[in-house]
C-alpha cells in the first residue's frame, strides 16, 4: 500500500513540509514518484519517519539521523555502529528523564505551594514552618 503525502501527514501528525524538508534532507530510504513528481511513501518510509521523529525528540541532530540511515543502506556492516548509536541516544534520554524529575519536583513544590496559599487566602504560608524544601533553595537546574 501507498499514501500521499497529505495521507501521511495526516496519518503521523507530520506537517508536509516536514515530510518535504527530511526528504531533500535525505533521510527517508527511496521515495517513490508518479509521473507527475508526487512522492508516493510505502510502509518503509512511515517506519523511516516515526524513527526520524522519535530520534528527533531525543536532541539528535538532523546531520546524525542523516548518517543513521546512511549506515543502514550500508548493511550488516554498520552494525556496531547503530549499535553504539542506539546506546548514546539511550544515555541521552536518561539524562533528558532525570533532568524532568528534578523539574517535575519544582512543579509539585510549586503546586503544593500554592494549593496551600489558595487554602490559606495569602502567600504568607512559605515564611512559617514549612513541611516541604524548597527545591529551588538547593543545588539545583531546571536545565
Amino acid at each position: 500500500m501507498t499514501y500521499t503525502i497529505k495521507e501521511v501527514s495526516e496519518l503521523l501528525h507530520i506537517p508536509a513540509s516536514t515530510i518535504r524538508y527530511y526528504d531533500k534532507e535525505g533521510l527517508l530510504p527511496e521515495i517513490e514518484r508518479k509521473e507527475s513528481g508526487y512522492r508516493l511513501f510505502t510502509e518503509e518510509n512511515l517506519r523511516a519517519l516515526r524513527l526520524i521523529e522519535c530520534l528527533k525528540s531525543t536532541g539528535m541532530p538532523i546531520k546524525d539521523i542523516r548518517t543513521f540511515f546512511e549506515w543502514v543502506k550500508q548493511g550488516d556492516s554498520s552494525l556496531m555502529q547503530r549499535y553504539e548509536m542506539f546506546l548514546e541516544r539511550r544515555r541521552a534520554v536518561e539524562e533528558q528523564m532525570e533532568a524532568l524529575k528534578k523539574t517535575l519536583e519544582v512543579i509539585d513544590y510549586k503546586c503544593w505551594y500554592y494549593e496551600t496559599a489558595v487554602a490559606a487566602g495569602t502567600m504568607d504560608v512559605d515564611r512559617g514552618p514549612n513541611p516541604r524544601q524548597n527545591p529551588l533553595e538547593t543545588d539545583f537546574s531546571c536545565k
